[in-house]
Protein backbone atom coordinates (compact mmCIF):
# COMPACT_ATOMS: atom_id res chain seq x y z
CA UNK A 1 0.00 0.00 0.00
CA UNK A 2 2.95 2.46 0.70
CA UNK A 3 4.27 2.07 -2.99
CA UNK A 4 0.96 2.97 -4.04
CA UNK A 5 0.60 6.18 -1.83
CA UNK A 6 3.88 7.32 -2.80
CA UNK A 7 2.68 6.70 -6.55
CA UNK A 8 -0.80 9.07 -5.76
CA UNK A 9 1.26 11.54 -3.90
CA UNK A 10 4.21 11.79 -6.96
CA UNK A 11 0.91 12.25 -9.23
CA UNK A 12 -0.95 14.62 -7.00
CA UNK A 13 2.41 16.99 -7.17
CA UNK A 14 2.21 16.93 -10.99
CA UNK A 15 -1.39 18.14 -10.48
CA UNK A 16 -0.90 21.04 -7.96
CA UNK A 17 1.97 22.25 -10.04
CA UNK A 18 -0.11 21.98 -13.15
CA UNK A 19 -2.89 23.69 -11.21
CA UNK A 20 -0.91 26.16 -9.15
CA UNK A 21 0.92 27.50 -12.67
CA UNK A 22 -2.53 28.14 -14.02
CA UNK A 23 -3.99 30.06 -11.19
CA UNK A 24 -0.78 32.22 -11.07
CA UNK A 25 -1.23 33.09 -14.54
CA UNK A 26 -4.70 33.56 -14.26
CA UNK A 27 -4.77 35.57 -10.90
CA UNK A 28 -2.29 37.90 -12.55
CA UNK A 29 -3.29 38.75 -15.97
CA UNK A 30 -6.94 39.21 -14.15
CA UNK A 31 -5.21 41.37 -12.37
CA UNK A 32 -2.97 43.46 -14.29
CA UNK A 33 -6.32 43.95 -17.54
CA UNK A 34 -8.45 44.39 -14.64
CA UNK A 35 -10.93 41.46 -15.35
CA UNK A 36 -13.92 40.70 -13.04
CA UNK A 37 -13.72 37.92 -10.46
CA UNK A 38 -15.89 35.02 -11.96
CA UNK A 39 -17.13 31.77 -10.12
CA UNK A 40 -14.65 29.83 -12.78
CA UNK A 41 -11.72 31.92 -10.93
CA UNK A 42 -12.79 30.66 -7.69
CA UNK A 43 -13.28 26.87 -8.65
CA UNK A 44 -9.76 26.92 -10.10
CA UNK A 45 -8.81 28.10 -6.63
CA UNK A 46 -10.58 25.61 -5.14
CA UNK A 47 -9.61 23.11 -7.28
CA UNK A 48 -5.94 24.12 -6.47
CA UNK A 49 -6.52 23.59 -2.63
CA UNK A 50 -8.31 20.33 -2.66
CA UNK A 51 -5.32 18.92 -4.11
CA UNK A 52 -3.20 20.64 -2.24
CA UNK A 53 -4.95 19.10 1.33
CA UNK A 54 -5.52 15.78 -0.45
CA UNK A 55 -1.85 15.77 -1.17
CA UNK A 56 -1.05 16.88 2.28
CA UNK A 57 -3.24 13.64 3.78
CA UNK A 58 -1.56 11.16 1.70
CA UNK A 59 1.86 12.62 2.59
CA UNK A 60 1.25 12.61 6.37
CA UNK A 61 0.16 8.70 6.09
CA UNK A 62 4.14 8.64 3.91
CA UNK A 63 5.73 10.35 6.37
CA UNK A 64 4.32 8.35 9.43
CA UNK A 65 3.42 5.26 8.00
CA UNK A 66 5.50 4.81 4.46
CA UNK A 67 8.23 2.38 3.47
CA UNK A 68 10.54 5.33 5.21
CA UNK A 69 7.88 6.87 7.72
CA UNK A 70 8.55 7.10 11.00
CA UNK A 71 7.24 4.24 12.36
CA UNK A 72 8.83 2.06 10.20
CA UNK A 73 12.71 2.95 10.43
CA UNK A 74 15.33 2.27 13.20
CA UNK A 75 17.77 4.86 13.05
CA UNK A 76 21.25 3.65 14.17
CA UNK A 77 22.24 3.53 17.93
CA UNK A 78 23.68 6.79 19.05
CA UNK A 79 22.16 8.83 16.36
CA UNK A 80 18.91 11.13 15.95
CA UNK A 81 17.40 12.38 12.26
CA UNK A 82 18.32 15.47 12.48
CA UNK A 83 22.13 13.88 11.67
CA UNK A 84 21.31 12.56 8.70
CA UNK A 85 20.65 14.61 6.19
CA UNK A 86 18.64 12.46 4.00
CA UNK A 87 16.10 11.71 7.21
CA UNK A 88 16.33 15.59 8.30
CA UNK A 89 14.71 16.35 4.73
CA UNK A 90 11.99 13.72 4.79
CA UNK A 91 11.30 13.96 8.21
CA UNK A 92 11.14 17.91 8.83
CA UNK A 93 12.46 20.15 6.14
CA UNK A 94 10.06 19.24 3.45
CA UNK A 95 6.67 18.60 5.59
CA UNK A 96 6.78 21.63 7.57
CA UNK A 97 7.70 23.42 3.82
CA UNK A 98 4.88 21.83 2.18
CA UNK A 99 2.77 22.57 5.39
CA UNK A 100 3.42 26.42 4.78
CA UNK A 101 2.84 26.12 1.15
CA UNK A 102 -0.81 24.85 1.84
CA UNK A 103 -1.46 27.07 4.38
CA UNK A 104 -0.70 30.07 1.48
CA UNK A 105 -2.57 28.23 -1.06
CA UNK A 106 -5.36 28.27 1.42
CA UNK A 107 -5.21 32.05 2.24
CA UNK A 108 -4.81 32.41 -1.59
CA UNK A 109 -8.49 30.71 -2.11
CA UNK A 110 -9.75 32.16 0.80
CA UNK A 111 -9.39 35.86 -0.68
CA UNK A 112 -12.43 34.55 -3.25
CA UNK A 113 -14.70 34.61 -0.27
CA UNK A 114 -14.14 38.08 0.64
CA UNK A 115 -15.81 41.26 -0.41
CA UNK A 116 -13.18 42.93 -1.47
CA UNK A 117 -12.54 45.18 -5.01
CA UNK A 118 -11.39 42.15 -7.67
CA UNK A 119 -7.77 43.74 -8.33
CA UNK A 120 -7.42 43.10 -4.96
CA UNK A 121 -8.57 39.90 -5.13
CA UNK A 122 -6.18 38.79 -7.93
CA UNK A 123 -2.88 40.75 -6.53
CA UNK A 124 -3.68 38.71 -3.35
CA UNK A 125 -3.81 35.42 -4.43
CA UNK A 126 -1.26 36.01 -7.38
CA UNK A 127 1.17 36.68 -4.46
CA UNK A 128 0.06 33.39 -2.05
CA UNK A 129 -0.05 31.07 -5.11
CA UNK A 130 3.25 32.55 -6.49
CA UNK A 131 4.77 32.01 -2.89
CA UNK A 132 3.72 28.78 -2.22
CA UNK A 133 4.75 27.76 -5.59
CA UNK A 134 8.35 29.03 -4.96
CA UNK A 135 8.16 26.76 -1.41
CA UNK A 136 6.85 23.41 -3.20
CA UNK A 137 10.11 24.16 -5.87
CA UNK A 138 12.18 24.32 -3.07
CA UNK A 139 11.15 21.45 -1.19
CA UNK A 140 10.14 18.66 -3.53
CA UNK A 141 13.08 16.34 -3.62
CA UNK A 142 14.39 16.75 -6.46
CA UNK A 143 16.95 13.93 -6.54
CA UNK A 144 14.32 11.30 -6.52
CA UNK A 145 12.59 10.00 -9.35
CA UNK A 146 10.43 12.18 -11.23
CA UNK A 147 8.06 9.54 -12.05
CA UNK A 148 8.87 6.76 -9.07
CA UNK A 149 8.24 2.99 -10.26
CA UNK A 150 9.59 3.99 -13.84
CA UNK A 151 12.34 3.02 -14.93
CA UNK A 152 14.45 4.54 -18.24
Amino acid sequence: MSTGMLHLHNFLRWIILILLLISIVKSYSSWQSKKAFTKADGKLWLFTMIFAHVTLLVGVYLLVWGDLGIVHTTLPEGQSFMSIPAYRFQWLFHPIAMIIAIALITKGRGLAKKTIPDDAKFRGAFIYFLLALVIILAAIPWNAPLFPGMTA
